[in-house]
């Protein structure tokens, strides 16, 4: 990993006009992304976490602020970066191997190729078998397991996750997030994951950005020197405990000080 930006974000700020006026999403947001490296940022809810997602996807531009993807500005959603939402989004009328061949047909990429490289993803996924069967057929783990291939699939040098687990059971979120970092481990994408739980984040990043109440701004950067690779029997080791303390003490600063200047 090198210490040479490949994402950076400069005093991003976002604001939302209602019909009471203008809310301020975000305010004076700067982030760096390092090539390889496993990033995860929490925060309460409403603190602009999925906005911040967006304007770095290259999906909303900030009112305010500057993002710039490889020393150049980000003008639009660009191949290099892919996006996984809470919902999955996927495709109803198109079967997994379809919604994983998707970014590459839209690349330009088709016929035997597309469907090599597609079948190669759900493989990697755990869903070898499951190439025709269309979303509905499939749990909502497995759905989830399909849009992290088909954001794989067009190679993208960075990954943004938008608590893409959120609305799994315990158990099958574990299995996922084993997945994920032994996806990661292989690829070494630049990854950015939005999450409310601190645990997770503790066990998948190599360092935790906290944000405040809205109006959204990163207070804190957590490094996590724990050990990798990261199995379950090192979770109830001392620094595991540790980390998730500091995260959780970071999470209760950044809450008293959004309070103290009227976010919530």
């Amino acid at each position: 990993m090198t210490d040479r930006p490949i994402l950076v974000a400069r005093g991003i700020a976002h604001c939302y006009p209602t019909a009471r006026g203008e809310v301020w999403a975000l305010r004076e947001v700067s982030l760096a992304l390092r090539p390889g490296e496993f990033v995860c940022l929490v925060g309460p809810s409403g603190c602009g976490k999925t906005t911040l997602l967006r304007i770095l996807a290259g999906l909303l531009r900030p009112t305010q602020g500057e993002v710039r993807l490889m020393d150049q500005p980000l003008r639009g959603p660009d191949r290099r970066i892919g996006i996984v939402f809470q919902k999955d989004s996927l495709l109803p009328w198109r079967t997994a191997l379809e919604n994983v061949r998707l970014p590459l047909e839209l690349n330009g990429l088709r016929g035997p190729e597309a469907d090599r490289r597609a079948r190669a993803w759900l493989r990697q996924v755990g869903l070898e078998g499951f190439e025709d069967a269309y979303p509905r057929e499939l749990s909502g783990g497995m759905q989830h397991r399909v849009a992290l291939a088909r954001a794989l699939a067009a190679d993208p040098e960075i990954l943004l996750l938008d608590e893409p687990f959120a609305t799994l059971d315990a158990l099958t979120r574990e299995r996922l997030n084993e997945l994920l970092l032994s996806l990661w481990e292989r690829q070494r994408k630049t990854v950015l994951m939005v999450t409310h739980d601190v645990h997770e984040a503790a066990r998948l990043a190599d360092r935790v950005l906290v944000m405040r109440p809205r109006p959204g701004a990163i207070v804190a950067e957590i490094p996590i020197s724990l050990p990798r690779p990261r199995g379950a029997d090192r979770w109830s080791h001392t620094a595991f405990l540790e980390t998730v303390w500091a995260i959780r003490q970071a999470l209760g600063d950044s809450t008293h000080e959004g309070e103290s200047v009227g976010g919530g």
